[in-house]
């Protein structure tokens, strides 16, 4: 399944650089390992037109660790982050 999400800039670039592997997300859909999430930057009122790909390696709902209603997932990008992320501008 592929899950299309808002994200804002400063979370963005750290995963696009690969310095952030994970992802805390309201528990709001039926996210399981394997799913592709797509990324789109948005910087509150818009997109920026930066985009990318990661699938979702591991999910912890667990309430001892995560706020009620959340999950912590473990990404990683799909091959060739390069043609992954495209400019739209």
């Amino acid at each position: 399944m592929t899950h299309e999400l808002k994200i804002l800039p400063e979370f963005f670039q750290p995963i696009f650089d690969g310095v952030k592997n994970f992802e805390i997300r309201k528990n709001d859909r039926p996210y399981q390992v394997g799913d592709i999430l797509i990324l789109r930057e948005a910087n509150g009122h818009s997109y920026t037109g930066r985009e990318m790909r990661v699938v979702i390696t591991y999910i912890l709902r667990d309430r001892n660790y995560n706020k009620e209603g959340y999950c912590i997932m473990s990404i990683k990008p799909l091959k060739n982050i390069k043609k992954i992320v495209r400019i739209m501008q």
